[in-house]
């Protein structure tokens, strides 16, 4: 091959990533993604320090605004001290208390506003100056869709807390946990779909098997997400604070409460024990998968992908023993929620790769045969 036509050859491969993704669009969606992750960081603080519930009302604009002076700060612990919660776990807290976990809750708030802004103003931008690849945009829409529905998910969660119960609904948390993780799941698929690269093959596709794999094992982390919410909502992280074993019991005695159908909702031993099961399971399926790839010649980025999992998942699963074991602190408790968004992140970044790695576009393919 002459130098000319190799020359021809890398002309045709840039030309061709310019014209399947924009890196600036890629770079705006991760920044996106990484504040949705500290999002679900911030939602886990919330949580654990008792905060969710500080703040009584939903005000999607007025909202954003703390209160300004000391009659503002009083009139809002005076609505606090109606609700149940205040009156079962935190009654007679100072003022100076109710300001600590007040300013938890409203940077939940505001993050989520943030979110809304850095995502909207500039699709609108990318959108108008026709930075967006034909039919990406709805999907943008939707996401921003997504959201809107997630805001109005989390002061659905709230109102759970404000009248029968001293906390918020675990099956409202799991909803408003695994909407969130599903926002960042589609901003990091579409993150890595806009960022144009070259065509750089090392191997062959992922096998069906491979890939099947790769999509059950995203199909489990989000079950364990969801588990793992059941848990958080019910507090059932502060029993059985031992491991391998809950108290000596491979199986919790108190595993089925009446009615039956319940413990797995209901029941704090289940939401443990379940929560515990799962993460065996997403551990073996990521080693086996991990196995898969070494076993069979596929692209680089394929098995790289695979193995950052497995890391992945070590240390999520070392985080959850330690934060068990400690009684769940707070430091712990929010290393492994970070975690889990970690973990989950990182699995959509191997289903991608296994249907993504290893494939050269047939535009390529054609314009480099002809270059030759």
């Amino acid at each position: 091959m002459t130098m000319t036509q190799l020359s021809g050859k890398r002309e045709t491969a840039a030309g061709l990533a310019g014209d399947t993704g924009s890196r600036a669009v890629s770079i705006w969606l991760w920044f996106v993604a990484a504040l949705v992750f500290a999002m679900v960081v911030v939602g886990g603080a919330t949580r654990l320090t008792e905060s969710g519930l500080s703040i009584t009302e939903w005000q999607p604009l007025l909202g954003a605004f703390p209160p300004l002076n000391e009659a503002d700060w009083m009139a809002a612990f005076e609505k606090y001290k109606q609700i149940p919660q205040y009156t079962a776990l935190n009654h007679g807290m100072s003022l100076e208390d109710f300001k600590s976990i007040y300013w938890w809750e409203w940077s939940h708030r505001l993050l989520g506003r943030l979110i809304g802004i850095v995502f909207a103003l500039p699709l609108v931008f990318f959108w108008w100056t026709g930075r967006l690849d034909r039919g990406t945009g709805m999907k943008f829409l939707g996401i921003l869709g997504l959201g809107a529905l997630q805001g109005v998910i989390g002061w659905y969660m709230v109102k759970s807390g404000l009248s029968d119960r001293i906390e918020v609904s675990q099956y409202r948390l799991a909803l408003h946990l695994t909407t969130a993780f599903l926002i960042l799941g589609l901003l990091v698929w579409l993150a890595l779909d806009e960022w144009p690269s070259e065509p750089h093959v090392t191997g062959e596709v992922a096998t069906p098997l491979i890939r099947r794999m790769a999509t059950i094992i995203v199909a489990a982390i989000v079950l364990q997400v969801v588990l793992g919410a059941f848990v958080a909502g019910l507090r059932a992280g502060l029993i059985y604070n031992t491991w391998p074993t809950m108290d000596g019991q491979w199986i919790p005695s108190d595993y089925w409460i009446n009615p039956s159908y319940l413990s797995f909702f209901e029941g704090h031993a289940a939401a443990q024990f379940n929560h515990r099961m799962m993460a065996y399971l997403v551990t073996a399926l990521v080693l086996v998968q991990i196995w898969l790839t070494y076993r069979t010649a596929v692209d680089d980025r394929i098995r790289l992908t695979a193995v950052w999992l497995g890391g992945a998942i070590i240390l999520q699963v070392s985080l959850g023993i330690a934060t068990l074991l400690g009684h769940v602190p707070l430091d712990l408790g929010l290393a492994h929620q970070a975690g889990g968004a970690l973990v989950f992140a990182m699995a959509v970044v191997h289903l991608y790769a296994t249907r993504r790695a290893g494939i050269v576009p047939r535009d390529f393919s054609s314009r480099g045969r002809a270059s030759a």
